[in-house]
């Protein structure tokens, strides 16, 4: 009996520290719509607003996540200025989520951008657009 009560006390103290830290892996702050993907997941690997697709990321790959700010790449879907949906493209895209707090009382990436380089365009911290933990319109 006492082995056991060991044995169990042994792992319970291995496994409690990774428990600790996997509580405090953010999320893509979210959802705040139907039909929505990747928000309120930890690395998602799409990301879907939920309307039409100029709001979703697929494939992506995350090459940092937990830092102030987490960056993927994936393929989006462009649409040059001027253009009309219709006329946009698949487009390998670079993903940043970052104003890391909390959402939900979980800790949280509050902001996502994702910007196509190929086309001239760059990260920009000040053009958050919706507030993805209640999707209200903000900085």
């Amino acid at each position: 009996m006492f082995k056991k009560l060991a044995v169990l006390a042994a792992l319970t103290s291995l496994l409690l520290p990774a428990t600790a830290y996997s509580a405090q892996v953010p999320i893509l702050a979210g959802p705040w719509s139907t039909y929505q993907e990747g928000y309120g997941h930890v690395e998602p690997s799409t990301i879907f607003n939920g309307g039409d697709p100029t709001g979703l990321v697929k494939h992506i790959e995350w090459l940092t996540w937990g830092g102030p700010r987490a960056v993927g790449v994936g393929s989006g879907f462009y649409v040059a200025p001027d253009q009309i949906t219709a006329e946009g493209h698949r487009a390998a895209a670079v993903i940043v989520a970052f104003k890391l707090g909390t959402c939900h009382g979980r800790r949280a990436y509050n902001a996502v951008q994702w910007y196509f380089p190929e086309y001239g365009e760059r990260f920009n911290a000040h053009e958050t657009g919706y507030k993805i933990c209640t999707g209200s319109e903000g900085r």
